[in-house]
């Protein structure tokens, strides 16, 4: 998958992260092949922001999205807890697609 390093492999990709901390996590769709990528054909790009489906109990602060990329700022979250985000795109070419990984919350 097209993930930012820190990331495990599993039936979803997943990362850990603890419940006070905002991070970011960032799809490239036109990542190296040696991360899952590239997905974008060339000069495609994204048309617009990505849509995040973003699970009760865990928080969406913001959103930032490239040409090429989307990223997701999360905070909160319980410990104990493992939440699956999704990201959808559309592109200027008129393709879409999802990707979705796991967050498991833990209180480090």
């Amino acid at each position: 998958m097209m993930l930012k390093t820190g990331f495990k492999e599993g039936p979803l990709p997943w990362i850990e992260k603890d419940p006070g901390a905002v991070l970011d996590y960032t799809i490239d769709w036109n990542a190296a092949a040696t991360q899952g990528g590239p997905w974008l054909a060339p000069g495609d790009s994204l048309a617009g922001a990505a849509i995040w489906t973003v699970p009760t109990g865990i928080s969406k602060s913001s959103q930032v999205d490239t040409t090429s990329a989307s990223t997701i700022w999360l905070s909160g979250g319980t410990a104990g807890m493992s939440y699956t985000l999704t990201c959808k795109i559309a592109t200027s070419a008129g393709r879409s697609d999802e990707r979705s990984f796991l967050v498991v919350v833990k209180k480090r």
